[in-house]
């Protein structure tokens, strides 16, 4: 019996597929994504109990790319449901992680989301500026963002702003996946600066996740180590 090696510190799921490493697997959980039909899914599971990986295969199944990722899939217990795999790979997904937001100062901090939000109008780029649909004012907002030189109110709803060009690119609602919403608060209430971080976080949620005719539906992870009522008050 071949063995495996175990996926310690692997977080992308291409790659532990790609790579033969041991799964447990857990792909029944988009059934019950897709079957609950929720909009806003939070999963508060403490550390180390696979949250980032999970997010990972969520964007894995859901996101359309150029090559076909339903291959990942062959041979797990997802894949044996054809009224779930019709949904492979038929989405625009936005994927941001903020667990690098741990700086010492809201500035810091702020420049950090402001690169969170260029690497993922980058990794889209060509979809957008290669749509026919996309207005020139919009697209040089998009250039604006990847030079960095947007305006900083621009950022409270910049994936909001996103998920609008890509659902009309795409002609399809956006999967949007925030992966450890609560670093930024949890370090900003630690450095001083957690009400200036609740309004950034506030604004981009309201934004993304409450007033937003372009999503699909989303999820996102977090611990709850800090008061979840001051960034979801609201977006029920």
């Amino acid at each position: 019996m071949e063995r495996k090696p175990l996926p310690i510190g692997i977080e992308d799921f291409k790659r532990l597929i790609d790579d033969k490493y041991y799964f447990v697997d857990k792909t029944l959980m988009i059934k019950e994504l897709i079957e609950s039909q929720t909009i806003v899914g939070l999963f508060t599971r403490p550390r180390r109990f696979g949250k980032t990986l999970n997010m990972s295969m969520i964007q894995r199944f859901f996101e359309k790319t150029d090559e076909s990722n339903a291959y990942l899939f062959d041979g797990l217990k997802i894949s044996k449901y054809p009224e779930c795999m019709k949904y492979q790979g038929q989405y625009p997904v936005i994927s941001i992680s903020l667990k690098s937001m741990k700086q010492a100062t809201f500035e810091e901090a702020f420049a950090v989301f402001k690169d969170l939000i260029r690497a993922e109008i980058l990794r889209h780029k060509s979809t957008l500026f290669n749509s026919a649909v996309i207005e020139e004012t919009d697209l040089d907002k998009l250039t604006r963002f990847i030079e960095l030189k947007a305006d900083k109110s621009d950022y409270n709803t910049s994936i909001g702003f996103l998920s609008t060009l890509l659902a009309s690119a795409y002609g399809k609602k956006v999967i949007i996946l925030i992966d450890e919403y609560d670093v930024p608060l949890e370090n900003a209430f630690h450095q001083g600066f957690y009400n200036d971080m609740v309004n950034l976080i506030r604004s981009v949620f309201e934004s993304a996740l409450k007033t937003n005719p372009s999503l699909d539906r989303a999820f996102l992870t977090g611990c709850l180590r800090v008061s979840k009522e001051s960034i979801f008050t609201g977006l029920n």
